[in-house]
């Protein structure tokens, strides 16, 4: 006994094996017991194909699959051990066959001297056979032969037990979006007959089309379909089908089928033996459905019912041979007998010319459909025959139904063609969320979104949809544990479905706080893969528990396809969008200088939607003597040359406005700075110089629309100023006018982009802003107006959220004060030599009574230089004019044009040193150009 306990150890192993393991997982360990216990060097399952007369292979160990191929089929009257255990019923050993046998590759191997088999028996008889390939030249002993039976035995059992196919399912995949484009006669249930005799296997289109197999190159064989079977499943299904002939019972399994491309699908075939004369099955015949769907939902949500499709088979002369259970509730309360004639069975069905058209099916050997009222029901129903050897395969279908379906089905197409459009219309991310969001979540009745993307080790996320912010911030947070529905789905790039709040936490317990959070009780978790690369996720969630359907799972998949393109887009734009931007930030100025007689606020708005940098700019530049260059422009067209050209001219008009240029030679000067870069540059220009010690505004225009002059009583006016070209297509000079602005006016520049747009002219919009602007004031003077609120208000009236616009805009707002008189003191020297003593008493006098004479002494010599220069190099005549703003400003004036240059004086020279000490003692100097003559200024830091 000692001996045979590795024997019995063998035995108790399978015993504990559990009662969830059967199939081609139990036939696998069989052989591996089996193959280990008789020292083999491989072994092999075969099966016997129901009423076929063969036995296929069903599984093996220990062998390459060219080996294995020549014991694919195996003949049952064959005198090898698997076929003569399977007709004595008992164990069997035979030598290897020294020819080729019955197959086209011989039955040998290199190794071994012999099989040695035990029959698999099932309650209806034997059905197949263990073999185990040995090396012992008489075959193996008592003890071994008793071990394989007792092996071959379990594996009995487990194959006898109730076919529900093993194993983990290769990852689902979802049907294509025809199946939304399915016609009346795709309901997925297709008819097929089998012939035990011939061993051939007869499908309709139907049943072709869920094999996936063409009516062409399909041959009809046991073998093809067996081909298609999941290896996982084939042995279940082929001892359902064995029991049901023998049993002469109905026949019902669910298997996996294998598509061209390698996936597979569920299948429900159905079917009954037809008994001939002696008693003794010649034929089955049945249905074949598509229930992928079923194994996509949870098994504790009830499963979506199949479409109400009755199948009959008829043999030519109209006898009934098989009757679904579909038909038979169909033709409730008499459904015909088998063997019956339909039409004599069922009379009603003749009044609706069914046995016409049945023998119309029969002698063309044509499919046949049409639609008619069904004497029991109130809806129409199609009828569609189907021509098969024997006779007719007949589909009853419930037309209304159908028609209905289709119906829901184009509404769905409607809307999926309106989200595709809408996808590749949105350009920001941003945009790309709303667009899902809006059409895609009605689609399914889900009431949140969630998109992320990966950003390194963390996920940022860039739209929601139905969540609060806290619950958005709490995703974001670190700390997350390594396994969460992100980060699965992103790993496995496959969909993960949640259905329940219960679900969720028993797959994530350390997230179980999450669902409470987040208001959702069902979830979709996408992952967005772009060029197979991931790129973010996107989950869709339902406020109640929810199983969703195939199809939806399907179109949720194919969805998020196409919004992981659509990101993929917007990201880019939006990267290009914010490039141009921090350009375009970069080319304005970052902030307006505060002075003491002007306050200004300016805004910029880019084109709606756009990438591309515009070519609008303003700037505020302060001049010498207390004046303010205000200048506005637009560089027509966008790009990248736009904003160069733009960043050209904004510095052009600095460095000219440095120059104390007029504002007409100003830009006769950026005329030809445009000019000179080509024809395809035009740009407009308003500058503006206003003087505060005279409150007179100088103006003047190339092609740029007038200001808008807030007075201080509130009234809005539009000057009327000289007509230019704009730059580029100008011919100089330009007109300058003159305006006198009382105090706290306001001065409104702006771009055509402000007061135009699609729909309304630059005349009707300059109204639009004249009106807007006295709203917004109200019954506050121009002088206590916020300058930021304004330009807010003017800018969400005329461009409001959300409305497209074709050009960039640019308004600036700035509010004149004029200088103290108290804050101005000029003088006018004589043209001599007294004229330098006069000056340093009159800085001396006036400085004490502003209270800073710590400055007299610096001041004083500034002023006797400067006075000395005019009475030596100039003319008169000659003035003096001190003023007290933000500096301490000091100008002296003459009736020469000659403006003075620093020179380098050599260590011998008497002179030239005067404005070299100039330069040292001021903050600031300069000279420029007065009706009369120039003026020298210096400007010096208040202490």
């Amino acid at each position: 006994m000692r001996g045979e306990r590795p024997y019995g150890g063998r035995l108790d192993l399978l015993r504990a094996v559990g009662d969830e393991t059967g199939g081609r997982e139990a036939l696998h360990i069989a052989l591996d017991q089996a193959v280990a216990g008789l020292a083999g060097l491989g072994g092999m399952v075969h099966l016997g194909g129901p009423g076929s007369g063969h036995l296929y292979l069903a599984a093996h160990s220990g062998l390459s699959e060219a080996q294995a191929e020549a014991w694919q089929s195996i003949r049952c009257e064959e005198r090898v051990a698997p076929a003569l255990a399977l007709r004595g019923d008992t164990a069997a050993w035979s030598p290897l066959p020294a020819d080729a046998g019955s197959g086209e590759r011989p039955r040998t191997f290199s190794v071994g001297t012999g099989l040695t088999a035990a029959p698999i028996t099932t309650p209806g008889g034997p059905q197949g056979a263990l073999s185990v390939l040995v090396t012992t030249p008489d075959g193996p002993g008592t003890r071994e032969r008793s071990l394989l039976r007792a092996v071959a035995r379990w594996a009995s059992d487990r194959l006898s037990r109730p076919a529900v196919p093993g194993g983990v399912a290769a990852p689902w995949v979802p049907p294509s979006h025809s199946r939304l484009q399915r016609s009346r006669t795709g309901t997925g249930i297709g008819a097929w007959t089998w012939d035990f005799a011939t061993g051939a296997m007869t499908w309709d289109d139907t049943a072709l089309a869920i094999l996936s197999a063409a009516p062409g190159p399909y041959d009809g064989r046991f073998e093809a379909w067996m081909s298609r079977v999941h290896p996982e499943d084939l042995p279940g299904v082929l001892a359902a089908g064995e029991r049901a002939i023998r049993a002469g019972s109905p026949f019902g399994v669910e298997y996996r089928v294998r598509r061209p491309d390698g996936r597979y699908r569920w299948v429900e075939a159905r079917g009954r033996p037809l008994l001939g004369e002696d008693g003794a099955p010649y034929r089955m015949v049945g249905t074949l459905q598509d229930i992928t769907g079923r194994h996509a939902v949870s098994p504790s949500e009830p499963v979506p019912a199949p479409a109400a499709e009755g199948v009959l088979t008829l043999d030519r002369a109209g006898c009934v041979s098989y009757l679904s259970q579909e038909a038979e509730h169909l033709l409730a309360p008499s459904p015909p007998p088998l063997g019956a004639v339909l039409w004599e069975a069922v009379p009603e069905l003749r009044a609706l010319g069914l046995e016409a058209a049945c023998r119309q099916a029969v002698a063309d050997g044509l499919p046949l459909g049409f639609d008619t009222q069904w004497p029991t029901a109130a809806d129409s129903h199609h009828i569609r025959l189907d021509p098969v050897p024997d006779g007719l395969s007949v589909h009853i279908s419930d037309a209304t139904r159908e028609r209905d379906a289709e119906r829901a089905l184009g509404q769905r197409a409607n809307r999926l063609e309106e989200l595709a459009g809408a996808l590749a219309a949105a350009a920001t991310v941003q945009a790309v969320v709303d667009a899902f969001a809006d059409r895609a979540l009605p689609l399914f009745g889900a009431t949140g979104l969630l998109v992320q993307r990966v950003e390194g080790a963390y996920f940022e996320t860039v739209g929601s949809r139905g969540y609060t912010h806290d619950f958005v911030k709490l995703l974001e947070a670190p700390g997350h544990p390594r396994t969460n529905p992100l980060t699965e789905a992103l790993r496995s790039a496959v969909p993960l479905f949640i259905a329940s709040p219960e679900e969720f936490v028993e797959r994530f317990p350390e997230l179980g706080h999450l669902p409470a959070a987040s208001g959702k009780n069902a979830w979709a978790f996408l992952p967005l893969i772009v060029s197979g690369e991931p790129i973010g996720y996107c989950s869709v969630s339902f406020g109640h528990p929810r199983v969703l359907t195939g199809e939806e799972r399907t179109l949720l998949t194919a969805l998020s396809g196409l919004l992981a393109q659509a990101l993929a887009r917007a990201r880019l734009y939006d990267a290009e969008h914010r490039h141009a931007q921090e350009l375009q930030r970069e080319l304005l100025p970052r902030s307006l200088p505060a002075l003491p007689t002007v306050t200004a606020s300016a805004r910029y708005l880019p084109v709606s939607e756009s990438a591309e940098v515009g070519g609008d700019w303003y700037d505020l530049i302060p001049l010498s003597g207390g004046r303010v260059a205000l200048v506005i422009g637009d560089v027509m067209g966008h790009g990248l040359s736009e904003a160069a050209t733009m960043g050209r001219l904004r510095t052009a008009v600095r460095t000219l406005a440095d120059l104390e240029m007029s504002p007409d030679e100003l830009l006769s000067h950026l005329n030809d700075l445009v000019s000179g870069l080509g024809d395809d540059f035009y740009a407009t220009c308003l500058y503006a110089e206003y003087d505060p010690t005279s409150q007179i505004c100088s103006l003047a225009r190339a092609g740029h629309p007038s200001p808008a002059v807030v007075r201080a009583d509130g009234t809005v006016a539009f000057p009327e100023l000289p007509i230019a070209p704009p730059l580029g297509a100008a011919t100089p000079p330009f007109d300058t006018c003159e305006l006198t602005l009382a105090g706290d006016s306001l001065l409104v520049l702006y771009t055509d982009g402000l007061v135009e747009a699609p729909g309304r002219d630059i005349e009707h919009g300059m109204g639009d802003l004249a009106h807007n602007i006295t709203a917004a004031l109200g019954h506050t003077p121009p002088g206590g107006v916020a300058l930021e609120r304004l330009c807010d208000t003017l800018l969400a009236a005329l461009l409001p959220a959300g409305q497209r616009t074709n050009d960039d805009a640019a308004l600036l707002i700035a509010r004149l004060r004029p200088m103290s008189g108290d804050d101005i003191a000029s003088w006018a020297l004589p043209d001599d030599p007294r004229a330098a003593g006069q000056a340093r008493d009159l800085v001396h006098g006036q400085l004490g009574v502003w209270g800073i004479g710590s400055l007299t002494t610096t001041t004083e010599l500034l002023v006797s230089e400067l006075v000395g220069n005019v009475v030596r190099h100039a003319k008169g005549p000659v003035g003096l004019r001190l003023l007290h703003s933000r500096t301490l400003i000091c100008e002296v004036s003459d009736g020469s044009p000659a403006t003075p240059r620093i020179r380098r004086a050599a260590d011998t020279d008497e002179g030239g040193r005067g404005l070299q000490l100039v330069a040292a003692l001021a903050h600031r100097w300069g000279a420029r150009y007065t009706p009369e003559g120039k003026c020298i200024w210096t400007e010096q830091l208040l202490p």
